[in-house]
């Protein structure tokens, strides 16, 4: 009795949050963001702004003088759910073939007006790595997904060379495109553990 008791409770704690009904998993993969890069304050500049994508994913009244780095840096959950047919664009600049399909962005510009940090080359550099964990997860859990722009010029630590997205706004072709095109609702989950960030897709049942 007890040990099922352990298990129900295992299941409880381990189903990402926001989800109405329970899924099946179509998709996981994970990278640390200790290590995104070969040089220590770049790495860190990387992290801090994937952390702070996912802030913005979370929250779209979020602004500059509302971020706290210390809440940033936590342990942190999000998710968002495509219907069938919805589609998810990385910034809010998009293909005309994928406008009409759109219903989700991170809200983000990835700019210094938006709190993004710079690494002495972009400000915002880093969340290619986000974009390139989300296409290689969306292709993976067999969804439309569409990245016009590869990232071939550098290595994204942790994803394989051909799921390198680059990202570039406001340029609609430096962008990352992802359509539910499945019969059911896909949620994708995001978690991170304190050093490990997880994207999980999830078909609704």
């Amino acid at each position: 009795m007890l040990s099922e008791l352990i298990l129900a409770l295992h299941l409880m704690i381990s189903q990402p949050l926001g989800l109405a009904a329970p899924g099946a998993v179509l998709a996981e993969h994970s990278f640390s963001l200790e290590n995104r890069y070969d040089n220590e304050f770049v790495s860190g500049v990387f992290k801090d702004n994937i952390l702070l994508t996912l802030h913005y994913l979370e929250d779209p009244e979020l602004t500059k003088n509302k971020i706290s780095w210390e809440t940033v840096a936590k342990p942190f959950h999000t998710d968002f759910s495509l219907k069938p047919g919805e589609g998810f664009a990385f910034h809010e600049n998009t293909l005309a073939d994928y406008s009409k399909d759109v219903v989700k962005t991170t809200n983000a510009h990835f700019i210094g007006q938006e709190g993004f940090k710079s690494d002495g080359y972009l400000i915002g550099d880093g969340v290619c790595h986000l974009a390139s964990l989300m296409y290689w997860v969306a292709k993976d859990a067999g969804l439309t997904a569409y990245s016009p722009s590869n990232h071939n010029f550098a290595e994204i630590n942790g994803v394989p060379k051909e799921y390198g997205v680059s990202i570039l706004s406001p340029n609609p072709l430096g962008n990352l495109y992802i359509v539910n095109s499945l019969e059911k609702p896909v949620v994708f989950s995001f978690d991170f553990d304190g050093e490990n960030l997880t994207v999980t897709a999830i078909r609704v049942q």
